[in-house]
């Protein structure tokens, strides 16, 4: 029981769901539609009860319709519109959501051909398969991180487009508390939309003030024995691990309550969905839990009648994202009282504008854009919600900057009582004259209207009029929640170089004594000094690139001076045109091979863009920054735009050119704090100096938080990760490897390969994973003190040897327990990234053969129940041998086309074998138990010849003890009753079967029988 996956956390997940109200469903006798996994039968007559004046063939033709949508490219947004359509035939009751039926199964086979995987449990709406959910037991050794890289293979896999498409949501969980430390993944209970590529991971915190263990029922002892039963763990009722991980409280079945309960569920299923168009095609989106709960928020701040307030979540965390959720959600709360919504956002920007436009658009929502005082006036007139004559659901964005200091706006307008005005003010932080700014007027233009404000950052400064405008908050989320949470990144802070330093101030000299005593803006916009520091924002960026070998990377210079942005553009675009022509003529003195022209200059600096609200008309401006989202332009040169509201992923540096104050400061420095691949950290290259002025707004945040926080002020994590947080990391490796030698990597190798325990081995990587990364924010900081209190590259070989010993360790416990019999292949194969001294694209097809074909060999072997079979030894052996003692990293085309070979002959013989158990165990409803028990008896010889008469006589024992185990509460504690209860069953049943038993044979068949039980009860391995 301890090491067991499924009686540790698939179990006890499945009869949580029964206590929320879903009917375990056996696979045993159900029958379903394997080309849609759809359960027909009940589709049919929960079809039929939600929509009572359907008709046989209207069904039929739905489920017909369904079947096409599912073959889409479009991730299942055709069959999701089905899904939450209200008129016509419904899918789902979503007003009388308990008229559903609800079931929930176990190992249903998604597969297509010879393509198939066995979500561990999978939950059913009316026979929709439309959850499902992976666990891995506790402290297993990679965490979900094994379930993230499978769901990632399998989804990019177009055989399985359907089930994709069927799928809402999934929950990953290896029933671990979330480690906040991690930057990947690694343990706790996560929820993820599907995906064709990555589907991201999110973490779920239940908010304070939502109770939800009233909505648990007691848990049905017959259910209970059912479920036991048909999954064929019978054994395991007694145990205390079993009764531990039962508990609501887990970390798998809270995130079950939180997100699959009904009332939840219903929620999801209508409003916490977004199909957005990115440049990287349409994409599912779903509901961060902080949206979750600020959306629930605004519903309970409406009810008590409160008209405004305001939600602060950090820079990240989806606002816009969030007023397209809510303007679904609003539509649906004031129908229900007979009131049509109007929405508004509201900016004061056109750059904003043309951001909350296009996020807008690309969820789906049809857009009106206001940009001057006349159009808002005659929009306010209106009597309709919308202006669009198709009635799509519809919002208005509103730019005030050409207006917004009007003394009068609007008088009080004549307003339909039936039609609701929903403001969404992003950025409130700013401060705004309550006297005659045009917001103030909004309350004089329609006193009924709702007003919900944005921001990221809190009403920092003197004037804090909007708190007066907007009254309190509504709902908060913190950076330290948001960097815990993986949606946000904290912040590198680099000083430049000192030699560079002095070369800009050399420069900076040299212009005041030619020029004389200039103003300061233009001698940052001259030549001399702006070719400098353009020189070192290049080789910077670049030299970024390739410490991270990703050149996908992007930076932004935020300029002193609009002047100097155009200068740094007209040198950059000098300078590009200059190097071509020098390459041209290398080129043309002694040619260089396209693939080491492509290795040279696949990291360099390239494209730029000049982004000034008057360096190019509306439409080329929105190009350039689309084409920078997309990774076409390097780097950009801004002075004012972008600096607020800009989400680019790949934008990963800032050179600051000045100083910018208060809040701005803040918004500024997270357009880096996007999480992007595999990035820990932004960073920020300050050339203003802005410590000074940083310490001033973090104060001024700090004390706004503590208003907020009270005690809570503690959990604040700072943006930048200081100096202290530096020398703490350091202590905290130094102590972590205190016992072992770090001189000497021979003596430290002996030394950790000693090591028995996986976790400890796991800990000291850490260490040294740790130890790398601090050693690249050191250097890129400029604390190079902090370089002399360990030797940081002798750390780096250590980590090396760590992460052999580990495989190796890996590799042994894989080939000593058979427990999970893939995970040697997995470490040794599977990730190995083939490498070539010629590249050429036949190589790179077969290496991606090779691989693709061993996992589906290793998968094969895996998923065989009987590793003491001879001929699945044969096999695994066979496979070893294969790739033994050889350098994979520079196998050559000869050698993987031999191996390709040799592959195909032992996947075809561990199919066959694969097949024929799968006869055997559907002897047993499943129960692989009993098939190794037939095997062990056939191979021995023992008792009968016919299988026929072993199979009836194991049928009816297995039939007998299971009953027992689950009926007598201490049978499994005491081996000696239940072997005498086992060999009772089998002296009696075998008789029946007119076959001869003597003590020696009834002891061999008791014996084999009780191991069985006994390896289930305690985790050991078949």
């Amino acid at each position: 029981m301890i090491f067991n996956e499924d009686s540790r956390v698939k179990i006890p997940a499945i009869l949580h769901l029964t206590r929320l109200g879903y009917e375990y469903l056996s696979l045993k006798d159900a029958d379903w539609d394997e080309d849609t996994n759809i359960f027909k039968d009940i589709f049919k007559s929960s079809i039929q009860k939600i929509n009572p004046e359907i008709s046989s063939a209207d069904i039929d033709r739905l489920y017909q319709d369904i079947g096409l949508d599912l073959e889409n490219e479009d991730i299942g947004k055709a069959f999701f519109d089905k899904i939450v359509n209200r008129s016509g035939n419904k899918l789902i009751d979503f007003e009388n959501f308990s008229n559903n039926a609800f079931h929930v199964v176990t190992e249903l086979p998604y597969k297509n051909g010879e393509d198939n995987f066995r979500p561990d449990i999978i939950t059913l709406i009316n026979g929709m398969p439309l959850v499902f959910i992976e666990v891995k037991r506790p402290n297993n050794r990679n965490g979900v991180l094994d379930e993230r890289k499978r769901i990632n293979t399998r989804f990019q896999n177009k055989k399985f487009r359907k089930f994709v498409n069927l799928t809402q949501f999934m929950i990953f969980s290896n029933n671990m508390e979330y480690d906040d430390n991690e930057i990947e993944p690694w343990q706790g209970a996560f929820y993820a939309s599907p995906s064709y590529n990555k589907p991201i991971f999110n973490y779920f915190r239940e908010d304070i003030g939502f109770n939800l263990l009233q909505v648990l029922k007691p848990l049905d002892e017959e259910v209970e024995a059912f479920v036991l039963k048909d999954t064929n763990y019978p054994s395991i009722k007694n145990s205390e691990e079993y009764k531990t991980n039962k508990s609501p409280d887990t970390p798998t079945n809270k995130i079950i309550t939180s997100l699959l309960s009904k009332e939840r569920l219903n929620f999801i299923l209508q409003y916490a969905f977004a199909y957005v168009k990115e440049t990287t095609g349409l994409q599912k989106h779903m509901m961060r839990y902080p949206q979750f709960f600020a959306t629930k928020a605004i519903e309970a701040h409406l009810d008590k009648g409160h008209k405004k307030g305001i939600i602060w979540h950090t820079q990240g965390s989806g606002k816009t994202a969030l007023a397209y959720y809510n303007t679904h959600f609003l539509t649906d709360y004031f129908q229900r009282k007979s009131v049509i919504p109007k929405f508004y956002f509201i900016v004061d920007r056109l750059d904003l504008l043309t951001q909350a436009r296009d996020e807008f658009t690309a969820r789906g929502l049809k857009v009106h854009t206001v940009s001057s005082k006349d159009e808002f006036v005659a929009d306010l007139k209106k009597n309709t919600a919308i202006n669009n004559d198709k009635g799509q659901r519809e919002i208005t964005v509103v730019n005030i900057h050409k207006f917004k200091d009007e003394p009068e706006v609007s008088k009080e307008t004549d307003y339909n009582i039936n039609i609701q005005r929903v403001y969404f003010l992003d950025e409130v932080h700013r401060s705004y004259n309550p006297k005659g700014s045009f917001l103030a007027n909004l309350e004089q233009s329609d006193k009924n209207a709702i007003k919900i404000g944005l921001t990221g950052t809190p009403l920092i400064g003197e004037n804090l009029s909007s708190k007066a405008l907007f009254g309190n908050y509504i709902h908060k989320y913190y950076y330290n929640k948001s960097i815990a949470d993986g949606y946000t990144l904290k912040l590198i802070r680099e000083e430049i170089e000192t030699e560079y330093k002095i070369l800009l101030k050399k420069a900076l000299d040299s212009i005041d004594v030619i020029k004389g005593d200039m103003d300061k803006k233009v001698a940052y916009a001259h030549p001399s000094f702006v070719a400098p520091m353009l020189e070192y924002i290049v080789k910077d960026l670049e030299l970024f690139r390739q410490r991270n070998a990703d050149a996908s990377t992007g930076g932004m210079v935020i300029c002193d001076s609009s002047e100097q942005a155009r200068e740094m553009y007209k040198i950059f675009n000098a300078l590009q045109t200059t190097e071509e022509n020098e390459e041209d003529i290398a080129m043309a003195a002694e040619p260089e091979s396209e693939y080491l022209k492509i290795q040279k200059d696949s990291y360099k600096v390239q494209t730029a863009a000049l982004i000034l609200y008057d360096s190019g008309s509306k439409d080329e401006l929105e190009k350039w920054r689309d084409d920078f989202k997309a990774g076409k332009i390097d780097i950009l040169f801004v002075y004012n735009m972008l600096l607020t509201g800009f989400d680019a992923k790949r934008l990963k540096k800032i050179y600051l050119g000045r100083i910018i104050k208060a809040h701005n400061l803040l918004q500024a420095l997270t357009r880096v704090n996007r999480t992007y691949k595999n990035y820990r950290f932004g960073y920020v290259v300050d050339f203003a100096d802005i410590s000074k002025e940083f310490d001033k707004t973090n104060k001024a945040y700090f004390d706004e938080l503590q208003e907020a926080l009270g005690d809570e002020m503690e959990s604040y994590s700072n943006l930048f990760m200081s100096r202290e947080e530096m020398e703490t990391t350091i202590l905290e490796i130094k102590e972590k490897l205190a016992d072992f030698d770090l001189k000497n990597s021979a003596i430290f190798s002996r030394q950790i390969s000693q090591i028995q325990d996986h976790a400890t081995m796991l800990q000291i990587r850490k260490a040294l994973d740790d130890a790398r990364s601090l050693y690249n924010i050191i250097r890129l900081v400029g604390e190079y003190e902090l370089l002399d209190k360990i030797d940081f590259r002798k750390l780096n070989t250590l980590r090396i040897e760590t992460e052999n010993c580990l495989a190796l360790m890996n590799a042994k416990k894989a080939l000593e327990t058979n427990e999970e019999i893939g995970n040697l292949l997995n470490i040794a194969l599977e990730d190995v990234l083939f490498m070539f001294k010629k590249v050429g694209e036949k190589e790179l097809v077969l290496a991606d053969d090779l691989k693709d074909l061993l996992k589906k060999t290793r998968e094969a072997l895996g998923n065989n129940f009987d590793p003491k079979d001879p001929e699945w030894v044969s096999l695994y052996e066979e496979l070893r041998r294969l790739f033994e003692d050889k350098n994979l990293n520079e196998v050559t085309r000869d050698e993987m086309e031999r191996n390709m070979t040799s592959l195909t002959e032992i996947h075809e013989k561990i199919k066959e074998l694969n097949r024929k158990n799968d006869l055997l165990k559907d002897k047993y409803q499943g129960d692989t138990k009993y098939a190794r028990v037939q095997k062990r008896l056939v191979e021995a010889g023992k008792s009968s010849k016919l299988k026929t008469i072993i199979i009836e006589a194991l049928q009816h024992i297995k039939e007998e003890t299971d009953l027992a185990v689950l009926n007598r509460q201490d049978s499994l504690n005491n081996e000696h009753y239940f072997g005498q209860l086992v060999a009772r069953l089998v002296f009696q049943e075998f008789s029946k079967q007119k076959v001869s038993m003597d003590v020696e044979t009834v002891e061999f068949i008791k014996n084999i029988i009780v191991e069985e039980y006994l390896n289930e009860y305690y985790g050991r391995s078949a």
